[in-house]
Order: structure tokens, then sequence, then C-alpha cells
């Protein structure tokens, strides 16, 4: 495994991301798809006609 920083060793570079960008990443995303299908939902609620006559 190649090092591209000469004070660590290859089981250092192999550790985690210690600000754990990965996270953030994937949490940021999570949420927007959530939000993005909320919408959505709302949205073809909102066109649905009323039910006729109960």
């Amino acid at each position: 495994m190649e090092t591209y920083d000469p004070d660590k060793n290859t089981t250092e570079v192999r550790q985690a991301n210690p600000r754990r960008m990965n996270l953030r990443v994937l949490i940021t995303s999570l949420i927007g798809i959530v939000v993005l299908f909320a919408i959505i939902y709302l949205v073809f609620g909102m066109l649905q006609p009323a039910p006729a006559g109960v």
C-alpha cells in the first residue's frame, strides 16, 4: 500500500478519518433524500381530487 504521508505506516494510513467527513456526507445525503420524498409525497397528495359524495 502506498503511503502519501512519510510519517505514517501502512496501518495508520488505513485508519478512519478522524473528522468523519464520510459520515457527514452520508447523513446529509440521507436527510436530503428523506426531505425530497416528503415533498414529492405532499405534492402528489395535494393533487388528488377530493372523494365524491360520501
